[in-house]
């Protein structure tokens, strides 16, 4: 047989004879040896992320096991004294502390194993000490405010004090105060305080950052082209 026709495709005259309700062609419905992958090829390169769909080639493929790196761990927390919980009734100069829950969307959707540490007040020896021991159990350390240049924006000077600065400050709105260091053997990243910034910045700098430290391809962000209905201003030089 040069050709398969599907059941439901065919009108049974009697038991020795059907009538196709289609035309016939060779090959048709026949699925020929290596028409998935040809012998030889590679079936995923290495940096790939293992999905769903991944999952199911390499078990067609008879593939019982691989190696993969693990998953980053990535610890974070909010500072700020002004921040409250949710739960709680705000005082005057209060807000909600909205930047932990986000950050936790977002390195769920990486894949990452994750460490909520709260929120840490504006005191430098509190930072310090979180920062310390953070840094110990994480490949990635996240904070959110306190990287600006206020009296109670301590991250930059912490962190120049137990490990390294690489970078403070982008030519970007929203987003200009990141900061990005190592403490130890740790990526830094000091994310503003504002909401919109923390998803720009993790977004822009963050996850391709962490896609490079777990050794995975860089993904590809869906880009849209649209017209803006108002007039984008901005600052000199951002």
């Amino acid at each position: 047989c040069d050709c398969v026709i599907m059941q439901e495709k065919v009108e049974i005259v009697d038991e020795n004879l059907i009538k196709p309700l289609i035309n016939i062609q060779k090959d048709l419905n026949i699925r020929k040896t290596g028409e998935d992958i040809k012998e030889g090829e590679t079936a995923l390169t290495k940096g790939t992320q293992i999905n769903p769909k991944n999952l199911g080639y390499l078990c067609s493929l008879g593939i019982p096991k691989i190696n993969v790196n693990r998953k980053l761990k990535v610890s974070f927390f909010s500072t700020g004294d002004e921040l409250v919980e949710l739960g709680n009734t705000l005082s005057d100069g209060q807000i909600y502390d909205s930047n932990r829950y986000t950050l936790y969307g977002l390195l769920k959707d990486f894949g990452a194993e994750i460490q909520d540490l709260g929120v840490v007040r504006d005191n430098p020896s509190e930072l310090k000490k979180t920062l310390l021991s953070a840094s110990k159990n994480n490949d990635a350390v996240i904070t959110s405010g306190g990287v600006s240049v206020g009296e109670a924006d301590h991250i930059k000077s912490v962190l120049a004090s137990i490990g390294k600065i690489n970078f403070w400050k982008i030519l970007m709105k929203p987003g200009r105060p990141l900061a990005f260091g190592k403490i130890g053997d740790s990526s830094f990243f000091g994310l503003p305080g504002n909401p919109v910034s923390v998803m720009i910045t993790f977004m822009q700098f963050v996850q391709p950052a962490l896609s490079k430290i777990a050794g995975e391809k860089r993904r590809s962000p869906i880009e849209i082209t649209a017209r803006s209905t108002y007039r984008i201003r901005k600052s000199p030089g951002r």
